[in-house]
């Protein structure tokens, strides 16, 4: 049988429920959706272990699938569990043999309460079990006989008090009378305690005569009420005493007394006192225990004597809030005279209250909600009164909190918003208190970790980043190392660092600089030039690996500083190469005559770009002088009819760097009045060209062994790559690993740029563009130096880059060569 709330049909059935429908329903709303029902069972003792008690699925209005995924479990302070719950079938049925005389004793009704517990989301289902009794004992008394000496003196009326049987069930199962044998001397008479259980005396209404029958033997039977009927007896043996015709009397029919449970052994409780008005030995009184069921005999002892009662058992109100005993007083003669003693158990706070744990889950997500529910625990006094209320509470000062829900219940919350990155894990102490004087309290500790969500982005060390780079560094140099730090932990706090898409000078930033994605090491691809780019900006983000991931930029500038790789340049006089070009002086040019300007730039920048300007050789050192700043040609004499017409100075520029450098410039000067006489003073120009024949042999001679030379070179590559091939096919054929080999394909183009030596270096990178390894090899250079043929005087410095590029069809390696040439 059961009855449920949800269910409209049972509450037909059960009048009980639906009358309290309403007010379970107000009492469900109130525990938060943790209860959602109530069931109550009433099955028979004694069923056998797998006996069906109820369809708990069908009662509660629960799916079976509802059942498994919510892993519903019975949860029981008991340390037996008697019932089993059937999670396939969602039926409750008998674990283990269930006795009601053993569980409840004499209480009425015997039950016992669980609960069901189910997760995701959490519910509590409180189910009732209630065992009724059957009639499965028979009255049975404690003694085998009972022995009375009865004076033949004793008067009619007179009462012998009867030990009682003891039935262990109840109701119509229990005690239900007492008959005794018929006989012509006493007949039974039947009464009931206060708390209705039945005991008989034996009335004397015939008197006794010794003479006659001085023993008699009855038999006591007690019979139930159940069905069938059982019985038990007793014999009552009688032996008639001579001449003794007072019985004692108590002065008080019902004796009251408080005891403390737990109290030590031998505490006295109260003294019973009867008289005799006989004399001699028949007034000599003596005090018995007279009902010696239910282990009285165990808890409490009178002094045969002096009639005080002392305690010799524990005393433990859990157990019996009450104590009834019958005191019998019985004089030399037989006769005897009982009375009631009750004693009140008084309630001390001896249990301290004890948790159990219900539910908890750890870890939890920082991120979970003000509220969260992450534990439930139920709270248990033994203790009545006062002594059995409980308080809850958490010790330390934490982001919980914790609320009562149902009987005993209480739910363990997050009461603020938490933060694994502030507080990692917790050890929460929950103390249950009660109210008894003084109190007693349980702690229990639980250990809660917060599991991390990735919502910290990481953080740069600075919010921006200066670097400074000399030019013409080599390719692969570290410019500096940014760092960024995530509070998360694990896969949220592992930081990669990216390059923002840009582009300089139409180029993009990789071609640049790289950043290693792990270290944050920033690195320059290539050799930069200061007089082409002077400063880069870029953006390095760092993101996290958390998902989704987060990111935060700074910026970084790289200062590119200048070296003195650039020499001067000069501007005018234009060098011709196959024209002559003088500059002309008349002879009535006094001192300090302009005769011309050298005019040249550096393009370095500060004290790299500051020239200077030197007279190196001149024809005649005394009649021309250069400033030193503006490289001004002025004479420092007169001119007289004495020089040469034909002047040739030699003039080097400098520049102000460390080390310095120079270049040089050959200025034609010619002392005339007149064009005619320049004209004929250079007609020894073909004593030159005449010069400049025979270096021109003498080159032609050189440029044959040069191509002699590159001939045998030639044919030695050809013999070695036709000796590597073969090698190859050696080991093709002899299924050895073969490491291929991938010519290089080259570009050159003819480049005009400033950077003062030849890089050769190769960059082998991985399928992670973002690291690299460098690898740097020598430095070459090729200068090529031409002849003017029409002065000797004249060079001309040609400069060229070549940029060789290597692309392996392999996408794990790719080559760079680049060649530059000053």
């Amino acid at each position: 049988m059961a009855c449920g709330i949800p269910s409209s049909s049972q509450c037909v059935k059960w009048r009980f429920c639906c009358k309290h429908y309403w007010k379970l329903l107000f009492f469900s709303f109130c525990l938060n959706h943790l209860v959602s029902g109530h069931i109550r069972y009433s099955i028979p003792e004694e069923m056998k272990k797998g006996s069906l008690i109820g369809n708990v699925a069908q009662d509660l209005g629960l799916d079976l699938k509802r059942l498994r995924s919510g892993r519903a479990r019975i949860v029981t302070g008991e340390s037996i569990q008697y019932t089993e719950l059937k999670t396939d079938k969602g039926i409750l049925v008998v674990n283990e043999r269930m006795d009601r005389e053993q569980l409840c004793g004499d209480v009425t009704p015997c039950s016992f309460s669980f609960e069901v517990i189910l997760e995701n989301p959490m519910e509590l289902h409180q189910i009732t079990v209630e065992i009724t009794d059957i009639n499965d004992h028979s009255p049975t008394f404690k003694r085998d006989a009972i022995q009375f000496e009865i004076s033949e003196t004793a008067n009619t009326a007179a009462r012998f008090p009867l030990a009682g049987a003891e039935d262990p069930d109840v109701g119509v199962n229990g005690l239900r009378e007492y008959f005794l044998t018929e006989n012509e001397n006493f007949v039974l008479k039947q009464n009931s305690n206060a708390d209705g259980k039945k005991y008989a005396e034996m009335v004397l209404q015939k008197p006794l005569d010794r003479e006659t029958n001085p023993n008699l033997s009855l038999k006591l039977i007690a019979v139930d009420g159940g069905s069938p009927q059982r019985s038990g007896t007793v014999n009552i043996n009688i032996s008639v005493l001579d001449a003794n015709d007072n019985a004692p009397v108590f002065n008080q029919s019902v004796y009251k007394a408080t005891v403390m449970e737990n109290s030590p052994r031998d505490t006295y409780v109260t003294t019973v006192n009867a008289s005799d008005a006989d004399s001699g030995s028949n007034c000599f009184v003596t005090y018995h225990l007279s009902d010696l069921n239910n282990g009285i005999t165990d808890l409490f002892a009178i002094d045969e004597k002096t009639g005080v009662i002392t305690i010799t058992g524990l005393i433990d109100y859990e157990n019996d809030k009450k104590y009834e005993l019958r005191i019998e007083a019985k004089d030399q003669g037989g006769l005897t005279d009982s009375s009631k003693v009750i004693i009140e158990v008084t309630d001390v706070n001896d249990n301290a209250p004890t948790i159990s744990v219900m539910s908890f889950t750890s870890p939890v997500s920082e991120d979970s909600p003000p509220g969260t529910t992450i534990g439930i625990i139920n709270v248990k006094d033994l203790d009545a009164g006062d002594n059995g209320k409980v308080h809850c509470r958490i010790q330390q000062n934490a982001p919980f909190k914790i609320k009562s829900n149902l009987r005993n219940y209480y739910t363990l919350a997050t009461d603020t918003v938490l933060d694994r990155e502030t507080v990692s894990e917790y050890n929460i102490t929950i103390v249950a208190t009660d109210a008894g004087k003084p109190p007693l309290s349980t702690k229990k500790i639980f250990y809660l970790k917060l599991s991390d969500v990735n919502d910290n982005a990481p953080l740069f060390s600075e919010g921006a980043y200066n670097a400074f780079i000399a030019e013409n560094n080599a390719p692969g140099v570290s410019i500096l190392t940014v760092r960024a730090k995530d509070p998360d932990e694990n896969q949220n706090a592992r930081v990669s660092y990216i390059l923002e898409d840009a582009y300089i000078g139409g180029s993009h930033l990789s071609e640049y600089v790289s950043i290693n994605s792990e270290s944050g090491g920033l690195h320059a691809v290539r050799s930069f030039d200061y007089e082409q780019i002077k400063q880069l900006q870029l953006v390095v983000k760092a993101q996290d690996g958390g998902s989704p991931p987060l990111s935060s930029n700074v910026t970084v500038k790289v200062m590119i500083q200048d070296q003195n790789d650039n020499p001067p340049q000069v501007l005018y006089p234009v060098q011709t190469g196959g024209s002559l070009v003088a500059e002309m002086v008349p002879r009535s040019a006094d001192v300090g005559y302009l005769v011309t300007k050298v005019v040249a730039v550096d393009v370095d920048s500060g004290q790299n770009a500051w020239l200077s300007y030197k007279l190196q050789k001149a024809t005649d050192r005394a009649l021309f002088e250069v400033g030193l700043q503006n490289g001004e040609i002025r004479t420092i004499r007169g001119v007289t009819d004495k020089d040469a017409v034909k002047q040739r100075l030699t003039v080097i520029v400098e520049d102000n760097g460390q080390p310095s450098r120079s270049a040089t410039v050959i200025v034609n000067v010619a002392v005339a009045d007149s064009f005619p006489e320049v004209l004929s003073e250079f007609t020894d120009y073909t004593q030159d060209k005449e010069y400049n024949d025979n270096l021109t042999f003498y080159l032609v001679s050189a440029l044959a062994v040069v191509s002699f030379l590159f001939i045998t070179c030639l044919v030695v590559i050809i013999s070695v790559k036709i000796y590597r091939w073969r090698q190859s096919r050696v080991l093709y054929h002899s299924n050895l690993p073969v490491i291929p080999y991938y010519p290089p394909r080259y570009s050159d183009t003819l480049g005009t740029g400033t950077l003062p030596h030849v890089y050769n270096y190769e960059v082998c990178r991985t399928n992670d563009s973002r690291k690299s390894d460098c690898k740097f090899g020598t430095v070459g250079s090729q200068n090529v130096l031409i002849m003017d043929p029409s002065s000797t005087a004249t060079m001309q410095r040609i400069q060229s880059e070549k940029n060789i590029l290597d692309e392996p069809d392999s996408p794990l390696e790719v080559g760079y060569l680049i060649n530059h040439t000053r």
